[in-house]
Order: C-alpha cells, then sequence, then structure tokens
C-alpha cells in the first residue's frame, strides 16, 4: 500500500512544483522524515513512518533473499525508502 502511495506522490510532485517544493523543504526541519509523513498525509496520501520504514526493510530483505544465499551483506542505502524517494524526486 504505501508504495503504491509514494509512487502516486512522486508522479504528482513531478507535476505540482508547489508540492514538490514543500516535499524538499521538509528535509530541512528538525524532525525530517516525521514531517514528511504529516505532510503526505494531509495533502491526502497514507503514508506513515512505521509503513516507510518497513517498507525499506522488507525491499532490503527481499533482495537478499533473492540471490540465494549469495548476497550475506546488505547495500548501504537500499532500506532507506524515504531516500530513495527524494533520490527518484529530486534528480529524475
Amino acid at each position: 500500500m504505501v508504495e503504491q502511495e509514494l509512487e502516486r506522490l512522486l508522479k504528482d510532485a513531478r507535476a505540482d512544483e508547489g508540492l514538490k517544493n514543500e516535499l524538499i523543504k521538509t528535509r530541512e526541519s528538525e524532525n525530517p522524515v516525521e514531517d514528511f509523513c504529516l505532510l503526505c498525509e494531509k495533502k491526502g496520501y497514507k503514508i506513515s513512518i512505521g509503513e516507510l520504514f518497513a517498507l525499506g526493510q522488507n525491499n532490503n530483505d527481499a533482495k537478499l533473499r533473492s540471490v540465494n544465499g549469495g548476497g550475506v551483506n546488505a547495500i548501504e542505502g537500499w532500506d532507506d525508502a524515504y531516500e530513495q524517494f527524494f533520490s527518484e524526486l529530486i534528480w529524475c
């Protein structure tokens, strides 16, 4: 569910410069992840902190399982759905 919400948010933010700027501005706050999630919920996107962290962890775990025992060490940053979202928003 949260993965689809992030995709919808990314698509909408790419089309709406104001939304994109609001999202980027949350990164400057004392509690960036919390403020990001609060803004998302305010704008109608169902993205909570717990789901965001769980998504990253689940994706990372799935990648490690997919290599059939060959990937014993996690790759730095693969477990951070929040940072992955902003990488796509800012750079793509």
